[in-house]
């Protein structure tokens, strides 16, 4: 009797791996917009960029506050990685949240009845606020009055800050010319960062190598073109504070005064963003610098709940209020991320053709 054939045993097929699992991650950069307060939506959104595999960031633009965040994290990564950047972050917060504890700018209490974030109804805010249209603050000897000064020179170690792998790029106006003047990892110190954040009315200008300085969102807020000329990344993160679009007619002198200064503060960034959109469209790709627009992807991170803040919030220091625009940010980057992850290396997630200057 025949001996029967043995089936032959089927092979498993080796399981091909998600081509994600595999998939180095991209290298992106941020430009953080400044805001005062409202830069705690950037360390949510920083926060949560860290913790993501899929990112790997090269470089950071930032203006005030964003600059702010951004050579504390580039410190901090340098110190200890993700985990580092993003523990030195936290601490620069809660510093500046400490030394306001006995500021005088505090809500109101029907604002905090209301949970409202707004100083519209603080008296010490109302009063700063008409003083600053009679008085500079060269009349009041407003010289060495700022606390971030401390806070700085406390979470930021500049020495260690210039062999950062993260590239740092700082915005200030330079008042007499009204250029922007970038600063780099090498060229970064505290007066750097105030300059940065100088706001005319509440500081006195900062003199860096005898040139005085003002807040870096006069003239760019921040500033994109370093990121696309030095950095191989090609994919950029603008993570905007200031509103762009509001709807309605400001019709109140308090309404008018903070619709004001969201334009004013957005204007630099939309002309840059006009200017890239151009040079997209007339540049070669094939060669030099036209190669770097043309392979720009830029994508936008931002929140609907910033309608709800006004100018008199990015005064306010509340611990509480840090958490919240924090994990609000950290919402915002999540759901970036889950919708436009895939995105990253590929296509813009913003049409910056919308950015074309009127003719």
């Amino acid at each position: 009797m025949a001996t029967p054939r043995k089936k032959p045993v089927a092979r498993a097929k080796p399981v091909k791996r998600a081509k994600r699992a595999s998939r180095k991650p991209v290298l992106v950069d941020f430009a953080l917009q400044g805001g005062g307060a409202h830069g705690a939506f950037a360390w949510g959104v920083l926060d949560r960029a860290l913790e993501e595999p899929r990112m790997q960031i090269e470089g950071i633009s930032g203006t005030s506050a964003g600059a702010m965040n951004a050579a504390v994290l580039a410190d901090g990564y340098t110190e200890g990685g993700a985990d580092g950047a993003r523990a030195a972050l936290e601490r620069f917060w809660k510093r500046v949240s400490d030394a306001a504890a006995m500021s005088p700018f505090r809500r109101g209490p029907l604002d905090v009845l209301m949970g409202r974030w707004t100083l519209d109804t603080s008296p010490t805010f109302i009063a700063m606020d008409l003083a600053s249209r009679l008085f500079s603050p060269y009349d009041l000897g407003m010289a060495a009055l700022n606390p971030l000064r401390d806070i700085l020179a406390q979470s930021v170690d500049f020495a260690r800050l210039q062999r950062s792998p993260i590239k740092v790029y700082v915005t200030a106006t330079n008042v007499h010319t009204g250029k922007g003047r970038v600063f780099r990892n090498a060229e970064l110190s505290v007066d750097a960062l105030l300059a940065s954040a100088c706001l005319p009315t509440m500081f006195q200008a900062i003199e860096i190598d005898g040139e005085p300085y003002w807040d870096g969102g006069y003239s760019g807020n921040p500033t994109i073109t370093p990121l696309v000329l030095e950095c191989n990344a090609s994919d950029t993160i603008l993570v905007q504070i200031n509103p762009v679009e509001r709807p309605g007619t400001p019709k109140s002198a308090r309404d008018i005064l903070n619709r004001l200064n969201e334009i004013s503060f957005n204007a630099p960034l939309l002309k840059e963003l006009g200017m890239i959109a151009l040079l997209r469209q007339a540049t070669d790709p094939g060669r030099g610098e036209g190669r770097q627009w043309a392979r720009m992807r830029i994508h936008r991170i931002a929140s609907e709940g910033m309608l709800d803040l006004g100018y008199s919030s990015k005064l306010n220091a509340e611990w509480a209020f840090f958490r919240m625009l924090r994990d609000e940010g950290r919402r915002c980057a999540d759901e970036f991320i889950a919708a436009h992850g895939p995105d990253l290396g590929k296509r813009s997630t913003l049409d910056l053709d919308t950015m074309l200057p009127a003719v």
